[in-house]
């Protein structure tokens, strides 16, 4: 059985958070869907409230610590992400924006991306389009084309839950078959040779 690594990405500011519910049974569904593919999964949480403070000493700094460099790695060695934002003034939040700023040119290239929004309002669920959905186009991420959003009203009892309950399902199956095909890529090894020994002898460089 193959293994899969699968980063999440929580923005959300309280304990316990909408947005880190929605996160939890996101990866649920997706963890449910892999192995329906043979693909064991390994699931990294990234809870951004805990690297606020990182994320503006980084911001002025230009530099990482050691945490937040923790937390960045967890995403670019990730084979799927799930990153899921509340939305303030109908947009991401400006905690989830740092951390997505401050990422290594090109992490995102090519990565299997399922994004999600909450908010207490339907009326904010088009934000995943025109602003969530743009931002990871930028970084060149693949984003699922079903994204999922939950108003406050999502919650409330069973019949409520069902159409996100839906939305959960079919996102998570969108992921779970591009992170199954995903080709795993070594790193690269710093210290190999660029240029062949007959090469490098003939003065060729």
């Amino acid at each position: 059985m193959t293994t899969r690594t699968l980063a999440v990405v929580s923005a959300g500011l309280s304990v316990p958070s909408s947005t880190r519910l929605l996160a939890d049974r996101l990866t649920a569904a997706t963890v449910d869907a892999l192995r329906r593919h043979g693909v064991e999964t390994t699931v990294e949480v990234v809870e951004l409230r805990e690297h606020a403070r990182d994320l503006a000493d980084h911001l002025v700094s230009g530099f990482p610590n050691g945490r937040l460099r923790a937390a960045l790695d967890t995403v670019s060695g990730a084979d799927g992400l799930i990153a899921v934002t509340p939305i303030f003034s109908a947009s991401y939040s400006g905690l989830f924006k740092s951390f997505f700023d401050v990422l290594d040119r090109d992490t995102l290239v090519g990565r299997p991306t399922l994004i999600g929004a909450t908010a207490g309002t339907a009326r904010h669920s088009l934000a995943l389009e025109h602003a969530l959905r743009p931002l990871f186009a930028y970084q060149r991420a693949i984003a699922m084309p079903t994204s999922v959003f939950a108003a406050a009203e999502d919650w409330a009892g069973e019949t409520a839950a069902a159409p996100l309950d839906d939305r959960i399902g079919r996102a998570a199956v969108e992921l779970a078959d591009q992170v199954a095909r995903r080709e795993r890529r070594a790193p690269p090894d710093p210290f190999a040779l660029t240029t062949s020994f007959d090469r490098l002898l003939a003065g060729d460089n």
